[in-house]
């Protein structure tokens, strides 16, 4: 089992941020994850949120070991090719450790407020489908020209190639059969869900039958979900043992509200068995 670490950037100060993902460095995590929105998602009243892929480059420069992503990132947020140049900025500066997250976004009231246009479902989902194409494409640092359902290329090239090959691995999250798990399917190195361990058992089938349909070797994505410390330390262990049993490879860990200490706790008594 591989353990990440959620930063969980709002309501927090910069160095408050950095002391964290420097922690999760120190205790051995694989992974340090922050989330991409613009405000604070929890809580009430104004408060600071530092935007995510300028935070993941902040912290790649603060960090020596452990891999840097977000949970996940809205492909509303930005255009794809955006997105894409930050992502290989982003690798170029950690020397390889980002991982490059998609997802549909849903949070419409935060998108109002600023000023970000939210399409219908199906538009997100076109949109989550052109922007894994696109990034695909576009990671080769070849010309590309391509024809989407919302975004298209004309002789584009982004230049210098990420330094991970092909691509930093690409997570998206979701549990939508229709048209998240197929994506899935078609691009992931990482699937994230937040189902409990029943549920990511059955859909985790689901997402095999997908696979199986176009050729792929489930076993290539690896399966992720997100797991609280705010539980007795024994049943924490209980429900890492409940999400390998069906397949999970990658837990990432809600920062707790006891505070660092529980996470150090966490890395000294739980990780090293669970490994």
């Amino acid at each position: 089992m591989q353990f990440g670490i959620d930063i969980a950037q709002q309501r927090l100060s910069w160095d408050e941020l950095v002391l964290r993902a420097k922690l999760g460095d120190q205790l051995g995590f694989d992974g340090a994850f922050g989330f991409d929105h613009y405000q604070p998602m929890y809580g009430t009243g104004p408060g600071e949120c530092f935007e995510g892929m300028t935070t993941l480059a902040g912290l790649a420069g603060e960090t020596s070991r452990i891999r840097l992503g977000l949970l996940v990132a809205g492909v509303t947020y930005r255009h794809p090719s955006v997105y894409c140049s930050q992502a290989i900025t982003v690798d170029h500066l950690s020397r390889g450790r980002l991982d490059m997250s998609f997802g549909a976004a849903w949070f419409e009231p935060e998108h109002s407020r600023l000023g970000i246009g939210f399409p219908k479902t199906s538009d997100r989902f076109d949109l989550l489908e052109d922007s894994l194409e696109i990034v695909s494409r576009l990671m080769t640092g070849e010309v590309v020209s391509y024809q989407g359902k919302t975004t298209s290329l004309d002789n584009a090239q982004l230049l210098p190639r990420p330094v991970q090959s092909p691509h930093p691995p690409f997570w998206i999250g979701g549990t939508g059969a229709r048209r998240t798990l197929p994506l899935v399917a078609k691009f992931a190195d990482v699937w994230h869900s937040f189902a409990n361990p029943d549920e990511y058992k059955k859909v985790s089938g689901q997402l095999e039958l997908y696979c199986d349909k176009i050729g792929r070797n489930p076993k290539e994505i690896v399966k992720a979900s997100s797991l609280s410390l705010s539980e007795d330390l024994s049943e924490v262990e209980r429900n890492i043992d409940a999400y390998g049993k069906v397949g999970v490879e990658y837990l990432v860990i809600s920062w707790p509200s006891e505070g660092a200490k529980l996470v150090e706790r966490f890395a000294e008594k739980v990780i090293p068995n669970s490994r």
